[in-house]
């Protein structure tokens, strides 16, 4: 099982239609890790899911950065980087 599929079997009645909802479980759940654990988590994923984590927070960096230039309106990031800590 994943650690994506263990999370959401363990959250699964708190994640409403709200994304926020995910937000919140995923930034509480990271702050409560230690650079080592998320490492552990990191090395038990397939090439995929590493390839996927690392487009996800590409493709929100690009975007944040297209709001710091305006080129596309504020309130497109899924998550603000300030809050990925």
């Amino acid at each position: 099982m994943s650690f994506v599929d263990e999370v959401y079997s363990l959250y699964r009645d708190q994640l409403g239609e709200d994304e926020e909802d995910a937000v919140a479980i995923v930034l509480s759940l990271l702050e409560e890790q230690s650079r080592e654990h998320m490492m552990q988590i990191i090395n038990q994923m397939s090439d995929d899911e590493i390839a996927q984590m690392l487009g996800v927070y590409l493709v929100e960096m690009l975007k944040y950065k297209m709001i710091q230039d305006g080129k596309i309106p504020a309130g497109r990031l899924f998550v603000a980087p300030d809050r990925l800590h």
